[in-house]
């Protein structure tokens, strides 16, 4: 029996917490780096040291709230946020994408005092943020049921243009959405079965899906954002095996051209104007992971793109996803 559906059912919510625990980035505290964080704040998305809890705690909970992984019981909209935002890579993305020559992340073992300024720099005052993606500290913005995505997607939309305001800094073109739809006929990992989850990167971006447990035919059905840079390559996908007590096992792995999808999307400017219609295609190849060809549609105005793939490296697994692209004036 499918257990695709787990993390809807009440009391799936620690193993959905644990599952993302165990990611390599959120093993240490966002903020300082001290290994094996056992609290976190659940609006952020981040998990952080006992040291960092206590300067969270201080700002207050509009702008942290703060909640211990073992103590505390969490409500499964406090578990959607973290797992929404993805944990400590993907929040420090935003939330350190600029840190100012001359000023350093805070050591495991530094002071109070120091944790204080970096931390209220960060999030309080939030002055590493590019300017285009600062986020109103009010008490409904930050609150745990806003979802880091639609904040990040409606600091997007302040503008029509690309934003590129200081050095180093990326410009970002628009969004992409992923839905991860299914998996079929995936390797074998474990004894006679898997438990599959994918992993999408785009640049220094990275998001995943939740776990499958002990399935080859996995259904996800989870959508995940990505910001596409104006320098952008393709998204490379990887589908491991979670294992608890050992490194995750590799399932396969397939790269996304983008380009035809963006290139089409852009040719005919806002999608909202037409009617449902094809407007291009991504061709299957033998340099490409393509089942068959990929047509891109405009669907009740929105540009969208249906993919099916042979996962390469791997003995067997196919994987099917839809990308819808958002620009920034959509």
């Amino acid at each position: 029996m499918s257990r695709a559906s787990d993390h809807q059912r009440p009391g799936s919510g620690k193993r959905r917490l644990k599952d993302l625990m165990l990611q390599s980035d959120n093993r240490f505290c966002a903020d300082c780096g001290a290994p094996d964080p056992k609290w976190a704040s659940a609006n952020i998305g981040v998990f952080i040291c006992v040291k960092c809890c206590g300067v969270h705690r201080s700002l207050g909970t509009h702008i942290s709230k703060v909640l211990s992984l073992t103590l505390d019981e969490w409500s499964e909209d406090e578990v959607d946020s973290m797992v929404e935002v993805g944990g400590n890579y993907s929040a420090n993305s935003i939330y350190e994408a600029f840190i100012p020559e001359g000023i350093s992340k805070p050591h495991p073992d530094a002071a109070h005092d120091e944790r204080m300024r970096f931390i209220r720099s960060k999030y309080e005052l939030q002055e590493f943020l590019k300017p285009s993606l600062r986020i109103t500290s009010g008490k409904s913005t930050m609150s745990v049921q806003s979802s880091f995505s639609r904040k990040i997607l409606d600091s997007f939309r302040i503008s029509s243009t690309p934003q590129k305001s200081e050095e180093g800094m990326v410009e970002f073109i628009g969004l992409l959405k992923v839905k991860v739809k299914k998996g079929t006929n995936l390797a074998i990992r474990d004894m006679m079965s898997s438990d599959p989850y994918v992993v999408l990167t785009l640049g220094k971006q990275t998001v995943q899906t939740s776990v499958v447990k002990s399935n080859l035919n996995p259904v996800w059905n989870e959508e995940r954002m990505l910001s596409v840079p104006h320098d952008f390559g393709p998204v490379k996908l990887q589908v491991y095996d979670y294992d608890t007590f050992s490194a995750d096992d590799i399932m396969g792995e397939a790269e996304i051209d983008i380009q035809p999808l963006i290139t089409s999307a852009m040719a005919f400017g806002n999608p909202e104007m037409f009617g449902n219609m094809q407007i291009g295609k991504w061709l299957k190849s033998h340099d490409n992971a393509l089942l068959d060809d990929s047509i891109i549609n405009i669907v009740d105005g929105k540009v969208k793109q249906e993919i099916s793939l042979k996962l390469q490296n791997v003995e067997s697994g196919d994987l099917q996803l839809d990308l819808e692209w958002i620009a920034l004036n959509q």
